[in-house]
């Protein structure tokens, strides 16, 4: 059997934001166990090291511009008058990004807690330049299951 493509992905938040949308370029889907090292006093062959805590760097979605402002919403709803509106709190949600394959079955999904977004950027517009426009969400959280 081929391997899947990342050819096509989906990114929803619970809590009533529901599907953010298609994504071409998804960053962070990782996480990293720290070690803690532990001298021991007389023990000059090696150091004790243990596992520390679990480490998940932010999650970075890219995509074209869309008629959607779903995912620029969902950013105001943690941030200035969305933010002070709530009372100065921010709701952290949970989520999914979905790999899906041609036929848009699931292939796999990372399900996220605790997730806000922290960043956005718009596309860079020059008049000059024939590129296409995009837009991008960083997203802090803490952590992801897959499935």
């Amino acid at each position: 059997m081929d391997p899947p493509t990342v050819a096509r992905f989906v990114f929803a938040v619970d809590g009533g934001v529901g599907e953010i949308g298609a994504f071409t370029e998804c960053l962070g889907l990782q996480v990293e166990l720290q070690v803690e090292e532990i001298i021991e006093g007389g023990q000059n062959q090696f150091v004790h090291r243990l596992p520390g805590r679990m480490r998940w760097p932010n999650i970075v979605l890219k995509r074209g511009i869309t008629n959607s402002d779903a995912l620029f919403e969902w950013f105001q709803k943690s941030s200035g008058d969305g933010f002070s509106g709530a009372g100065n709190k921010i709701s952290p949600a949970s989520g999914s990004i979905k790999l899906l394959d041609a036929a848009g079955k699931t292939i796999r999904q990372w399900t996220f807690i605790g997730a806000f977004p922290v960043k956005w950027t718009g596309p860079k517009l020059a008049a000059g330049q024939n590129a296409a426009a995009t837009e991008e969400l960083e997203i802090a959280h803490h952590g992801f299951t897959s499935g």
